[in-house]
């Protein structure tokens, strides 16, 4: 009992500390705040070393528990990947700072005038798994946006995590910031989880999970504050009879086989039937040579031996590894009904010339990103230019898709008068 009180105690610290910070880096203006990304950006190189020596063990830990591939690729660092975090950085730290940005302004009958003006949300729980990354896009993401943070990343991670928080701890001193605007709980204990989906005695105003479906699916149940989540990752991949087959094999084999860890990998083939006879069995084909497994129905398994049965759970399915579900469809319609059946809200894309039929897929299929003749695995803030993503809302209400800058504010109304009083 004694060592929760104490976890409660150290937890209710943060959200306290937080909440101070928060108040602070929301009048910061952009200029130190860029100054404290350029610091942190400089401070994950100079420590990379040390950095890449506490993945590795990470990675010993991990290894050891059998976690698998694709796992491991999420837990990975190295230079290269460590040097993409410092460049995510910058890129964040060169976007527009959206906090006091006028969204709207007008004037009424009374001669007020009103403005909607952007303003953080505050204090940000970030609650995440297997990927180090995350400790360090969420910080920079939260602190441009002028939110304060604290993060919570898995055991798994423990050991980068707590190097990168390092680095924006340093950051922050030397651009004169408030060094709890980045905070990291620090202890494998999940009840420190729990406490942070209680709300940390109301000092946490939003909760984003990052991780596989045991834990968005806790804390969709558990908290007591907004949440902006995705349970799973459930993306298609439509290939229309208007589509050139060289075309639709790259943008299949990539958004299946570029990295099969990541929430934008497509799970699922559609192959329109009036195209089955010259496109299917070279889809398939190339998916295989490219060692993938397919899953696939009963004309699919026809064109090739290497094919195994799908059954009705495989439509669900969010592999998150180099295996494809494929079933032949008839038409766009079929081809949407499929997706709103079985799909998770994330990302689909289809393949086609048609640009009619391209438009009513994007206008029809009810996604998060829906996309026309490109790979799924662009679903990705930095892809959008967005400088890199706190991750993606598949929910409808405040933010949906990659959640960057903007999605990380809110508003208010500035209303601006000459000594008007409302008439009784």
């Amino acid at each position: 009992m004694s060592d929760i009180k104490s976890l409660e105690s150290q937890m209710l610290r943060l959200g306290s500390q937080a909440k101070i910070a928060a108040r602070q880096l929301a009048v910061a203006s952009s200029a130190q705040k860029n100054k404290a990304l350029q610091n942190a950006a400089d401070e994950l190189r100079a420590d990379a070393a040390n950095i890449i020596a506490a993945n590795e063990k990470d990675l010993s830990l991990a290894q050891g528990e059998n976690v698998g591939a694709a796992r491991l690729d999420r837990i990975m660092l190295d230079e290269a990947r460590l040097e993409g975090v410092a460049q995510a950085l910058e890129a964040i730290m060169k976007l527009d700072d959206p906090v006091g940005d006028v969204m709207a302004n007008w004037q009424v009958e009374s001669g007020l005038d009103i403005s909607r003006v952007r303003v953080p949300l505050g204090v940000i729980g970030v609650i995440y798994e297997s990927r180090p990354n995350v400790t360090a896009d969420a910080a920079a993401l939260c602190l441009k946006s002028g939110n304060a943070v604290i993060l919570r990343g898995s055991s798994e991670i423990q050991n980068s995590a707590r190097l990168i928080h390092a680095c924006f701890s340093r950051a922050l001193k030397a651009a004169e910031l408030n060094e709890h605007c980045v905070q990291i709980v620090d202890t494998p204990d999940r009840a420190a989880v729990g406490m942070m989906l209680a709300g940390l005695d109301d000092t946490v105003d939003v909760i984003v999970p990052r991780g596989g479906k045991g834990l968005v699916g806790r804390v969709q149940e558990e908290a007591r504050v907004p949440v902006f989540a995705h349970l799973d990752g459930v993306c298609h991949v439509y290939v229309d009879a208007a589509s050139e087959l060289t075309m639709a094999q790259e943008i299949v084999v990539n958004a299946k086989m570029r990295r099969t860890g990541i929430c934008g990998a497509a799970e699922t083939l559609l192959v329109d039937a009036k195209c089955a006879d010259t496109h299917l069995k070279p889809l398939i084909g190339a998916l295989l040579e490219a060692g993938c497994a397919v899953r696939g129905d009963a004309q699919t398994q026809n064109l090739d031996a290497r094919v195994t049965p799908a059954v009705e759970q495989d439509w669900y399915e969010e592999y998150l590894d180099a295996i494809i579900a494929v079933k032949v469809v008839d038409g766009v319609d079929e081809a949407i009904a499929h997706i709103a059946q079985y799909g998770s809200g994330h990302t689909e894309a289809i393949v086609s010339d048609d640009a009619d039929t391209a438009a009513e897929f994007l206008n029809r299929v009810d996604s998060a990103i829906v996309m026309h003749n490109a790979s799924t695995q662009f679903a990705d803030g930095g892809e959008f230019g967005m400088g890199a993503e706190i991750g993606i809302a598949t929910g409808r209400f405040h933010a949906r898709g990659p959640v960057g800058l903007e999605q990380l504010t809110s508003f208010k109304y500035a209303v601006r008068g000459q000594g008007q009083t409302r008439p009784k």
